[in-house]
């Protein structure tokens, strides 16, 4: 974007509503601006993508091949979302029809009795059909909720801790994870070292404080390589926002900082962008990536219109903080939000009726589809500035220098914004409550 911009052009996409703008010259206006500034670069972002769980492999396995087909279409094509990640559970999850784990031999210290038999059974099928969707490798990261029961202080797959003597045998067992996966074609980007670490849960989980996990951490450095897995990025914390920058000064050290590619987190207990922020001047070799986020049932209302709004400011101002990859949680779910073995429903994008063998689009979909279709690995974050909080976005340069501007208003009154650029200005109006996605062109 270095040549001068005189012939620029930006066009206003909301929904399927698509319109033009001319820039002008400047004049030096002061109000209502929305500056850009593509030559102050951030992160480098590495795309959206969204978890197939054992629930999610259930419901899709009893959708009709024309679901299935526009589903694939539109989560991992470039028609659609081109969807980059894929998170998958080590063993399950809450989002399970029920309870397993692929050993649970205390005596099998060489794994002979590993099965991963009911990965196979409904998470492959929909991650091959993803893979074939996408034409290309998709980045799959693994997390574990529990290591087998036997492993723990209160041997349960819910709450407790992992016993200090099978940190090594739990770090061999992850690894055998991540080879049937690369064994299958797949390839395994990432892991992180347990989900949700500070919560004991009352479905699967396993409780880590922060020298817990560093200790942790250590073991299965040695076990990646053993494994001929350092390629493997490892990221710890997988959890809210808000503690992210305690957990980093109590993990990261001199030592361990070369063992970590970064932190992951959710975003289930509000904004905290700032902790962002501070990760990002403290600690501005680490990535943060956005690795669960969905509206739960039990703490919000299901007000479709509502709930689409509240992910969208989530996403821009993640995007905005610092984060460089963001994971939706389940694809797809039933028309309840489940099946959940512990009855934790949630929203997801489709959402499926088993009975009546019908596939319905929610409104989240539409608003991930307003930043995942536009901004996609390999773009970078820029710097913008806006006249009022009301005008929330985030904006990017894509490889061929054209910028992509995502704007949210959420508020109940039409915001005027002039989009300012290199000495030019486009003059839009951002309807109430709406959100639209700019693309600036030459």
């Amino acid at each position: 974007m270095g040549k001068d911009l005189w012939n620029m052009n930006l066009t206003v996409f909301h929904g399927k509503d698509v319109k033009e703008y001319a820039f002008q010259p400047d004049g030096g206006a002061e109000k209502q601006l929305l500056n850009l500034y593509p030559d102050c670069e951030g992160e480098t972002f590495e795309g959206f993508g969204g978890a197939i769980t054992d629930a999610a492999g259930y419901v899709y396995s009893f959708m009709e091949e024309k679901d299935r087909n526009h589903l694939m279409k539109t989560c991992f094509t470039s028609e659609g979302m081109n969807y980059e990640w894929v998170r998958i559970p080590i063993d399950s999850c809450d989002f399970s029809t029920q309870m397993y784990e692929a050993m649970s031999d205390p005596r099998d210290r060489a794994l002979k009795s590993f099965s991963f038999e009911r990965t196979e059974t409904y998470i492959l099928p929909m991650l091959s059909d993803a893979q074939k969707a996408a034409g290309r490798p998709l980045s799959i990261m693994l997390s574990p909720w529990s290591p087998p029961a036997f492993m723990k202080t209160n041997e349960s797959r819910i709450g407790g801790s992992l016993k200090k003597e099978y940190y090594s045998f739990w770090a061999a067992y992850i690894c055998r994870y991540i080879k049937e996966f690369v064994d299958r074609g797949f390839r395994v980007k990432r892991i992180s070292l347990q989900n949700e670490p500070k919560a004991w849960q009352t479905w699967d989980s396993c409780v880590f404080t922060a020298e817990e996990e560093k200790s942790f951490l250590k073991v299965m450095d040695r076990a990646l390589k053993e494994h001929g897995l350092s390629n493997v990025e490892v990221f710890f914390w997988d959890h809210n926002k808000e503690r992210v920058f305690e957990r980093a000064r109590s993990v990261i050290d001199d030592q361990t900082k070369e063992m970590v590619t970064g932190a992951a987190c959710h975003w289930y207990s509000g904004d905290h962008f700032e902790s962002l922020d501070l990760m990002r001047k403290y600690y501005p070799g680490l990535k943060l990536i956005m690795s669960e986020s969905c509206i739960e049932y039990s703490i919000y209302e299901k007000d479709d219109k509502a709930n689409a709004f509240r992910l969208s400011h989530e996403i821009i101002g993640d995007l905005s903080h610092g984060i460089s990859s963001f994971i939706d949680w389940n694809i797809l779910l039933d028309g309840s939000g489940g099946p959940n073995h512990k009855g934790n429903l949630c929203l997801s994008p489709f959402m499926y009726d088993i009975e009546k063998r019908q596939l319905k689009e929610m409104e989240l979909l539409s608003h991930y589809m307003q930043f995942a279709h536009f901004i996609q690995a390999g773009d970078v974050r820029i710097a913008s500035s806006a006249y009022t909080r009301d005008l929330e976005n985030t904006a990017f340069r894509k490889p061929d220098g054209s910028l992509v501007v995502v704007l949210l208003n959420r508020t109940a009154k039409e915001l005027p914004v002039k989009v300012r650029l290199k000495g030019q200005i486009a003059t839009i109006r951002l309807p109430e409550e709406s959100l639209v996605t700019c693309v600036v062109k030459e």
